[in-house]
């Protein structure tokens, strides 16, 4: 990884700064733009100091994630490489949910992924797509919804990566089933929106293999000494574009042969 290139006070406050924007509803100006030499290691140590804000209001760590995994995505978000963060229960959410925008999310997209739930601990460096696939219990259809507290998406890897991947919030769908079933490349969403088709794409999308994009983030989070455990949820990332949302909106996403999960968004 990158060597840190800002110096403690500094990472400190702006992990403060985002967990404040997130808390009031509110974003602030990207921080590559007033930290020209902030490196992803200095991201990543942003990413903690927010995440141990809320976990001193009482958040707990479920899982772990991956975004920015798919052409479509990279080229929306002008981003060209992966980024990854922490899940904790309070953006959990089931199936049919209605998803809050007051007071939790500002500038919200939603994109249509696939989950895994461990059943054993995985410890990077190391990690193949088998070894992903043997500690998986189950795979589950899911929308995240992303949300930047970054102003306007004005997002470079290292802001995305300090804000915690750009999460907001994640359903899961009802239907859990066993990754040995299918080829995860060649598995088909399609969304809906409003009760109109909105999108489809493939597993192929991320990273040409979900397994793929999973063993990299349990690869990529080992050399921090961070390991995925039994019990926790992986999101994978998006398999087709990612798309805005605003109140009163209705999402189903069916991932064909594997189950299906809706939202509405609330006011």
């Amino acid at each position: 990884m990158d060597q840190q290139s800002m110096d403690q006070q500094s990472i400190s406050d702006c992990g403060d700064e985002l967990y404040e924007a997130m808390r009031g509803g509110h974003t602030v100006a990207p921080l590559t733009s007033r930290y020209p030499n902030i490196s992803l290691d200095d991201a990543y140590h942003i990413s903690l100091q927010f995440l141990q804000r809320r976990r001193d209001a009482g958040e707990v760590v479920i899982g772990k994630k991956i975004g920015v995994t798919s052409p479509a995505v990279q080229q929306m978000l002008n981003v060209y490489q992966p980024d990854f963060g922490f899940l904790t229960d309070k953006m959990a959410y089931r199936d049919h949910a209605q998803i809050p925008l007051s007071g939790n999310l500002i500038q919200p997209r939603a994109e249509a992924e696939i989950a895994f739930f461990l059943n054993q601990d995985l410890v990077g460096p190391g990690i193949t797509e088998q070894d992903v696939l043997a500690a998986t219990e189950s795979i589950i259809p899911c929308f995240e919804i992303v949300d930047s507290r970054i102003e306007n998406w004005q997002i470079k890897i290292e802001d995305t990566v300090a804000d915690n991947a750009s999460c907001g919030a994640y359903v899961l769908g009802e239907q859990a089933v066993d990754p040995r079933q299918f080829d995860l490349a060649e598995l088909k969403v399609s969304v809906f929106k409003n009760g109109q088709p909105l999108s489809e794409g493939y597993g192929c999308a991320v990273q040409g293999n979900p397994l793929t994009a999973v063993a990299w983030l349990a690869n990529t989070l080992g050399k921090y000494d961070i390991p995925f455990k039994a019990g926790e949820v992986i999101l994978s990332g998006s398999m087709v574009p990612l798309e805005p949302v605003a109140p009163g909106d209705d999402m189903f996403m069916e991932l064909h042969g594997v189950g299906s999960v809706s939202m509405k968004i609330g006011a």
